[in-house]
């Protein structure tokens, strides 16, 4: 017998009381604290059970549960590819059945889309067991039956359901045992059998833990759709992301169409790895080189430009930093950014000034990258200081010349991690001058044909190369 009490959970760190606040104790958050009501078992003599004691009874293990580990087979293990190359390297090869991935992202940025054109290329491509189960939460079957005419996922063996009911969509799964299942989302599914509202951290946790049961005992992988609070992070208990096995995280800026799948966590590959798409009216279309969606089209050299190589996964993508200087009639000069980190913009004009001898305090400065790209890595300083001195001076840098390279406050340039990977890029694309930072492995650095790479220690040197000293 059990009875129930009251318990209040904080559904960022997982702390647990008997009285409620407005924000935790533990972690500081506001707002995260939910009541959690937890069934306590009841002793033989009536009395509750002391909380020092387990409730559960150990139980005859069954024959074979337990062998050596050299002895278990991974042969079985064949991976599902998605029918999308960039989604099949961000996981690590593909789907592994009987896993339960976790995609997670900002409202209207495209994960519906995106699982529903993987479902369709699951089940054109057939297999085994050739039927794809979607179902849904937060729209109608005619809804859904809509967007994939649109995406072409009209597929016979795509299976649709619209349901919010736990039970149902369990049962939906067992009975069909279809080769990939998509649940959409983890926040609208409710269980009849736990108390809470859609959405609170008991039923995300009832729902995660049911659907990763059936996943495991069925051999199904589960691919399920998350939401994401005001502060980016996943809605619903932190244990949530500790239950599945792969947590990605699909973001880009809405006002582009360019979409990052990145992997926060990863069982089965590596967490390093990004994947490019674009959203179009068709949907979402992978992006297997996104080496040109950061570079403008101009045929001729542009003063206050200057291009810089950053890394995202184990890709090298180039970035161009456009800057623009101006007189500024106001008391405290504009810093304005886009894509840049507006405090590492005032530091960098900071240290050109002191030890650049280019004076920008007094002048407003507009900085920003091409198409939504991201140079907030350290490595970027360099171009960022180009791309200033070069609108001050009305000098263009060529168009063929890239820079790399940290910029300390003492004016020195600091190396960035994976050079040598930035420059065979570089060398790929047509640029023939690359300015860098020596490091310690210069003088065993082959050649690149094709790349004249130039050094410089200081900011003094490194403007002076570029024709801007």
């Amino acid at each position: 017998m059990a009875k129930t009490t009251t318990q209040y959970v904080c559904t960022e760190c997982g702390w647990t009381g008997g009285k409620w606040f407005g924000r935790c104790p533990e972690c500081g958050q506001w707002g995260t604290i939910e009541e959690f009501h937890e069934a306590r078992v009841v002793g033989a003599g009536g009395g509750l059970s002391s909380s020092g004691g387990s409730h559960t009874a150990p139980a005859p293990p069954k024959t074979g549960l337990a062998r050596p580990i050299t002895r278990v087979s991974t042969d079985q293990v064949k991976r599902i590819p998605t029918g999308f190359e960039e989604f099949d390297r961000v996981l690590g090869g593909g789907i592994v059945p009987g896993s339960v991935i976790l995609l997670a992202g900002e409202p209207g940025i495209g994960k519906s889309t995106l699982l529903l054109e993987t479902a369709g290329r699951v089940a054109d491509r057939g297999g085994e067991r050739g039927k794809v189960l979607y179902l849904s939460g937060e729209e109608s079957q005619a809804q859904v039956r809509m967007r994939a005419s649109r995406v072409d996922a009209l597929k016979d063996s795509l299976l649709l359901a619209s349901t919010t009911d736990l039970a149902t969509v369990l049962g939906l799964i067992e009975r069909e045992k279809p080769a990939l299942a998509i649940v959409d989302s983890a926040q609208t599914i409710v269980s009849s059998q736990v108390d809470g509202i859609a959405g609170g951290s008991t039923q995300v946790r009832e729902v995660a833990i049911s659907l990763i049961d059936m996943a495991k005992s069925h051999d199904i992988p589960i691919l399920l759709v998350g939401h994401v609070t005001k502060d980016g992070s996943i809605a619903g208990p932190r244990t949530l992301e500790h239950l599945v096995d792969v947590v990605c995280q699909f973001e880009g800026d809405p006002q582009t169409a360019l979409r990052l799948l990145r992997a926060v966590k990863n069982r089965f590959g590596p967490t390093d790895e990004v994947g490019c798409f674009d959203m179009s009216e068709q949907g979402i279309e992978e992006v297997s080189d996104p080496t040109g969606l950061f570079l403008s089209t101009a045929g001729q050299e542009v003063e206050g430009t200057c291009v810089t190589f950053t890394l995202d996964g184990h890709r090298s993508l180039p970035i161009e930093i456009q800057a623009l200087v101006t007189s500024s009639v106001l008391p405290t000069p504009r810093r304005n950014t886009n894509g840049i980190d507006a405090n590492r913009l005032a530091m960098l004009a900071a240290v050109l000034y002191r030890h650049g001898r280019v004076n920008l305090l007094t002048k407003d400065l507009y900085v920003s990258t091409i198409a939504g790209g991201l140079a907030k890595e350290p490595g970027c300083d360099l171009a960022i200081v180009a791309a200033l001195a070069s609108a001050a001076k009305s000098r263009p840098i060529l168009r063929t010349t890239c820079a790399m390279g940290e910029i300390s406050l003492t004016g020195q340039v600091r190396p960035v991690p994976q050079l040598n990977h930035r420059l065979q890029e570089a060398a790929r694309l047509g640029f023939t001058r690359a300015l860098i930072p020596p490091d310690r492995r210069s003088r065993d650095r082959k050649p690149i044909q094709g790349l004249e790479v130039v050094e410089a220690t200081n900011l003094s040197e490194a403007l002076a190369a570029l024709g801007l000293g």
